[in-house]
Order: C-alpha cells, then structure tokens, then sequence
C-alpha cells in the first residue's frame, strides 16, 4: 500500500510539472505573438521589393477567376482547382475544410469547401492573409464579382509567386511565424444577409479550429486559432481610389504599420497613384465580413476593405472593366512589404 502511494504521488507529481511546463510554453509563445514586431526595410530594401511587380503575372493570374463560380456551380469547381493547383505548384501545403449546410429555400443544402494553403505547416504560427473566392448568387447568373473577391485571390496567389525565392528560403530557416492563406467560402448571403446566410465557409473553419486542439493533446487549452498572430482580410479591392480605415482595435497596431508602409513607399516615389489608401482616423463601428467568427474567438484582425463600397458592389458591372492596375499594382506593393517585414524575410 505504502509503495502503491509513491507512485500515485510520483504520478500526480509528473503530471504537475508537465502540467506546468505547458503552460510556460503557452505563455513564451503568446508573448511571442503580441510582442512581434515588423522589421522594417531600408530604402534599397524598399525598391527590391517594390520592383517584384509584374503585372502581366497578375493579370495572367486572375482571368481564370473572373467568371461567375456561384456555391455548387461547375465554375466554382473549376476556380477552387485552379486556386489549388495554383498553390501546389508553389510548393505550398494545401488542405480543404469541406462541409454541407443548409441554405435559405429553394437553394437547400449545400457543399462548401475552403481552401487552406500553408507555406510551411510545422511553424508554429501564422500571419494569415484571407479572401473568398465565392461570387454571389444573382438570378440571371452572370454577376462576376471582380472586386469582389477574384481580386483579392488573384493578389494572394500573385504576391506568393512574386516572393517564391523569399518564401522558400524563409522555409528553409524554419521561422516560427509562416504565411498562410485561407480562400473562404461561402462569404455571399443565397438570399438576404443575415447570421445563418452569410460566411457559411469562415464560420465552420473558426468552429473546427476552436475545437482542435494545437499542440495535440496539450493540457493549457490552446487550439488551432492560437496559433494566428494575425488575419489580414482583404475585399471588395482592384477599384479606383480605395480608402482603408481602422475599426478594430486588435488589428489597430497593423493598420498603423500599413499607413507607414504606404508613406514610405510614397515617399520614395515607389507608388503610381496620388491617392491616400491608409486613412489616419480610427472609425469604430462594423462591417460584417469573414473575420467576423475569428475576431469574436479574440483572433488579431486587419481588415482591408475598401469604404466606402466601390459605385459597382453586388451589380453586373463588378467585372473586369472596373479594374484599375495602377491601383491594384500600388496595393500589391504595400502588402508585399507589410509580409516581408512582418515575417522578417531576408532581402
């Protein structure tokens, strides 16, 4: 009985010290994530990465998405593969979140699928960028949705390609922050928009997430949403004269850091176009979208949608007439250096 007891204390013991180790772990690594900090490019640096353009390479990248690809259309079939194709030939890692729900009648159930590509899965955390790559439901079938948000795809998988040596060697490094990107689906409301028909695809993947346990097995609770420093979500953009504003306060100290990018690269004389993207004001307020299920889990939020909505939002002529490259060109060259330096990529 006596020895029955030591091993019982020895066990109870151990597991306290495991117990204990976790969460020193968890801590390092949440301090790790709040306290991470941009390194910022010099001048040379800045003219590097800004130089990367090509935007023969976006536009050969976006044409296929500029079509309508409703939910459980052939189209949308067609552009989920691509997107993933795409992606894979990079070398990254690339998964789906599949799931059915139920849709406003007479569309019934549906299948979605998101799309999940990792530069690197064993890093421990991520700067993610996000989009959807679903267009909206319209009766006559045609609407395209080119700001919204075969764009924003197309800057992702573009912006990847631009930086694939970087990206490589950053992976080779075996950082602790990689990039990641999500193509939600699903974002479009069927019907009228409301919080059971809209962002089917980013409110299931925040679910499955918060639910999965990350390290597997851990004790402290942690999951898959710890391990996003940042979701940088980009919409309604490739339109003439965008403006930005900060309205959350999480992803508040990013938004200040874009601001500066943009004033470097303007400064520098590295932008084409004369308008101010980054707004200096605060504008707390909302705007629903699919950070939505992410920031009510305390995921850090950028949200870089253009306010107010382009005069094209939801009509026929969201198409690719409406595209300026200068802009798009401007705005590629900001979030590429807000990645590098935010991944502290060596150029």
């Amino acid at each position: 009985m006596l020895v029955h007891t030591n091993k019982m204390i020895s066990l109870k013991g151990l597991l306290f010290l495991i117990s204990l180790f976790n969460q020193s772990q968890s801590q390092a690594w949440f301090h790790a994530k709040s306290s991470h900090q941009a390194n910022l490019l010099n001048l040379d640096q800045l003219k590097y990465v800004s130089g990367l353009s090509d935007m023969q390479r976006f536009d050969v990248t976006v044409d296929p998405i500029l079509v309508p690809r409703v939910v459980g259309t052939p189209n949308h079939a067609r552009v989920r593969q691509y997107i993933m194709d795409q992606m894979q030939s990079l070398g990254w890692d690339v998964g789906t979140d599949k799931f059915t729900a139920d849709t406003p009648r007479p569309h019934g159930k549906k299948t979605f699928e998101n799309i999940i590509t990792t530069l690197d899965s064993n890093a421990q955390r991520r700067l993610v960028l996000a989009c959807h790559y679903d267009s909206k439901y319209t009766r006559d079938g045609n609407f395209i949705g080119a700001t919204d948000s075969a764009v924003p795809c197309a800057m992702m998988i573009t912006l990847a390609k631009d930086l694939a040596p970087k990206l490589d060697q950053l992976k080779k490094s075996n950082s602790q922050v990689t990039l990641q990107f999500i193509f939600f689906d699903g974002e479009e409301a069927f019907k009228d928009w409301n919080s059971r028909d809209s962002i089917y695809g980013a409110r299931n993947l925040a679910r499955k997430w918060e639910s999965t346990s990350y390290p597997a097995q851990n004790r402290d609770g942690t999951n898959e949403l710890h391990r996003m420093d940042l979701m940088v979500l980009l919409d309604l953009l490739g339109a003439r004269n965008p403006n930005f504003y900060s309205y959350i306060t999480s992803g508040d100290r990013w938004f200040q850091h874009s601001a500066n990018i943009e004033q470097r690269l303007r400064g520098a004389n590295l932008l084409s176009t004369s308008n101010q993207i980054f707004r200096n004001d605060f504008a707390p307020g909302g705007i629903e979208d699919d950070h939505i299920p992410f920031m009510q889990r305390k995921v850090p939020i950028l949200h870089l949608i253009t306010t107010p909505f382009p005069d094209v939002w939801h009509t026929n002529g969201d198409n690719k007439s409406v595209l300026d490259y200068n802009t798009i060109d401007d705005l590629m060259k900001i979030l590429r250096v807000f990645v590098v330096e935010y991944l502290q990529v060596n150029v």
